[in-house]
């Protein structure tokens, strides 16, 4: 993935661009050191955009992915939702929100063109268009203490609620879940007013690179879906029914059957879980987590370094492993920690 114009920009500020994002700035440890403390801002190039429109917009999605798309239109938020294959296994997990008259699907960047690609398949007839938007929004993450007075410096209103979004002239924010009692919001704007407010913001943050970012998403419970680990998870192994990323009354959606199955039979064996390793060596989307047996129990879902010498990490494992202890990375202890939402895993039998 190359480097967008909004990144190269950033290189004199001292951004280090590797695979498309962002890496670091300065010193890669001090960054992820300050992310808990400080005022932190972070460009999200990274993060791919697609824009659904058209008068069929809302229909057409509505029939494709796991949550329910009329939300986004009268509650004014986001939510997060699955895209799933007929047998129920996730392609891509997307941030939905609404914008004026048009709907956007945030999601990681490396899927972009092959999930754009199967969305059109499914257009046919309907009034809808489908475009990639990541490099015409610009979308930059601010996270800490005082990050909501910043954000009043250029918005005339700050959302308050965890996904609500706002939208002004000059760009729209969303309100994402708080961590270690920092706020932390997503800015979306455009090529003009991008500049002034990111740069009048650096002047009070931290310049931090994606790992940052990764891990606070990692802390508030979000996983992610990436090329190795596609058609790896029912929605429910990722708990994306815990972050109300599904509803079970919309009606039908590809996929639909099996994630209701699960849902209404009870039997969600897998969950997914907060933990930390501590290791020199990074752990990577889809390697094996091992149980006290020696054998796979799951895998690594997403990872990003800490500051305690090892990484953090949201690893999806069978309930009775996790419940059982002892578990490996590639010889490395796995210290299980709690999420921020309830979860009940309860050992299910058939």
């Amino acid at each position: 993935m190359m480097a967008s114009d909004w990144q190269l920009g950033l290189v004199a500020h001292g951004a280090v661009i590797q695979d498309g994002a962002i890496s670091h700035y300065a010193n890669p440890q001090t960054e992820i050191s300050s992310v808990s403390k400080a005022n932190t801002l972070c460009d999200l190039t990274h993060l791919g955009l697609l824009e659904i429109a058209g008068a069929d917009a809302v229909n057409f999605l509505q029939g494709q992915v796991t949550n329910d798309v009329q939300l986004l239109v009268s509650n004014n938020s986001a939510h997060f939702t699955g895209y799933c294959t007929p047998k129920g296994r996730l392609l891509a997990l997307f941030l939905a929100f609404a914008h004026y008259d048009h709907l956007h699907l945030q999601f990681n960047r490396t899927l972009l063109e092959p999930v754009m690609k199967r969305l059109k398949m499914y257009v046919m007839r309907s009034k809808v268009e489908i475009k990639d938007v990541s490099e015409t929004i610009i979308k930059f993450g601010l996270n800490g203490p005082n990050a909501a007075e910043y954000l009043t410096l250029f918005f005339t209103q700050i959302p308050t609620q965890d996904y609500e979004l706002v939208s002004l002239e000059n760009g729209a924010i969303l309100k994402l879940p708080t961590i270690a009692g920092h706020a932390r919001f997503q800015i979306f704007t455009d090529n003009i007013n991008a500049p002034i407010i990111f740069n009048a913001l650096k002047t009070n943050c931290q310049l931090v690179g994606k790992p940052c970012w990764d891990w606070l998403d990692i802390q508030s419970g979000i996983p992610d879906v990436l090329p190795k680990t596609q058609e790896q998870f029912v929605p429910q192994m990722l708990n994306l029914d815990l972050l109300n990323g599904i509803n079970f009354k919309k009606g039908c959606y590809t996929g639909q059957e099996i994630v209701a199955r699960t849902h209404y039979l009870g039997k969600v064996k897998r969950r997914t879980y907060l933990a930390s390793i501590k290791s020199g060596n990074a752990p990577i989307e889809g390697d094996a987590v091992l149980d006290n047996a020696h054998n796979e129990a799951g895998q690594i879902v997403r990872v990003a370094p800490n500051n305690q010498a090892g990484f953090d990490a949201l690893i999806e494992l069978r309930i009775e492993a996790k419940h059982a202890g002892n578990l490996t990375w590639q010889g490395f202890a796995i210290n299980i920690k709690p999420l921020p939402y309830a979860l009940n895993d309860q050992i299910v039998n058939d």
